[in-house]
């Protein structure tokens, strides 16, 4: 980094881009084309603090759901979805693990899926735009799982759409993993956890 500036990590998303680029010229004779070119190049910046991690323990089920108007709750079918993930608190190196089960379901299942999902806010005058956007889906089970039965969660994350969080003056990057729990009637049950990522 130049002087007293941060060194963040290459980066590349859909609002914020963190990017480093060599640029080489030859220079020729009067009457020759000067020969250009550039390349990027990927920089890891590790991190000295120590994080601990934090274990998350959930658990879904009719009574928790948030965003359903109290005239719909009837329609609901009754089910418990519990589980844990290893840490909130992950090293960009290694991946993300917990597992989950399904205790019930009234109707069938017909998927469970784990998203990865990038958070990016950028500030200029008029104020902050934050937008989300998914960066990774991974199917934990297809059809209808069987109850009781313990469901390993394994992601690793994917190298250049992952970044260590960032809150910079200007910009932040942070990421969340969604759990969606797909019904075979059109219901759609989802979990959200923040997830702050590090390079270790």
């Amino acid at each position: 980094a130049i002087g007293s500036q941060r060194m963040f990590e290459t980066y590349h998303g859909v609002f914020v881009n963190i990017q480093y680029m060599m640029k080489v010229e030859v220079k020729r004779g009067a009457f020759s084309k000067n020969l250009n070119r550039a390349m990027e190049f990927i920089v890891e910046v590790p991190d000295s603090n120590e994080y601990k991690e934090v274990p998350v323990s959930f658990s879904i089920s009719p009574e928790a759901l948030e965003n359903v108007k109290p005239s719909q709750k009837s329609r609901v079918p009754s089910f418990k979805i519990h589980g844990k993930l290893q840490s909130a608190v992950c090293p960009l190196t290694k991946p993300f693990v917990g597992d989950l089960t399904v205790e019930e379901c009234s109707i069938p299942i017909r998927s469970i899926e784990l998203q990865l999902v990038r958070v990016e806010t950028c500030g200029s005058q008029e104020g902050y735009a934050k937008e989300a956007t998914e960066i990774q889906n991974l199917q934990l089970g297809d059809g209808d799982i069987f109850r009781g039965l313990s469901i390993p969660i394994y992601m690793v994350l994917p190298r250049l759409f992952t970044c260590p969080t960032v809150a910079a003056r200007n910009f932040k990057v942070e990421f969340e993993i969604n759990l969606v729990v797909v019904l075979s009637d059109g219901h759609l049950l989802m979990e959200n956890f923040p997830v702050r990522l590090y390079r270790g």
